[in-house]
């Protein structure tokens, strides 16, 4: 699924991070998720995702990947020294290495309406 670049954490003001000190460091950015991701299951359309470029890749960790110019989220997969990335939604998997990664999510938070 699709998310969109919001900016670094340490300069914008959301409430995804309010209470998150460790969400305020040099490496961590902020990604809204797309409306491809629809209404149910655990990342839906709206949630805001603390994404942080300087933690390495892990088994089954939720990834920001740069896809033909777009960031997407996954879900890594470890085999050897690189990685199965499912779409976090399904779908068609892809390998990449650990430095096609734009960073691993950290927190999520989804605010109420």
């Amino acid at each position: 699924m699709r998310v969109n670049y919001l900016g670094p954490c340490l300069v914008v003001d959301h409430p995804a991070v309010e209470a998150m000190e460790r969400c305020r460091r040099p490496s961590c950015y902020l990604v809204e998720v797309s409306d491809e991701a629809g209404v149910e299951g655990p990342i839906i359309e709206g949630d805001v995702l603390v994404v942080d470029e300087a933690q390495p890749v892990q088994h089954a960790d939720l990834v920001v990947v740069e896809v033909e110019s777009q960031l997407r989220l996954y879900r890594s997969h470890r085999i050897g020294g690189a990685f199965r990335l499912v779409p976090a939604c399904g779908g068609q998997g892809m390998t990449a290495k650990p430095a096609e990664c734009r960073g691993v999510v950290v927190h999520r938070a989804r605010l109420a309406a």
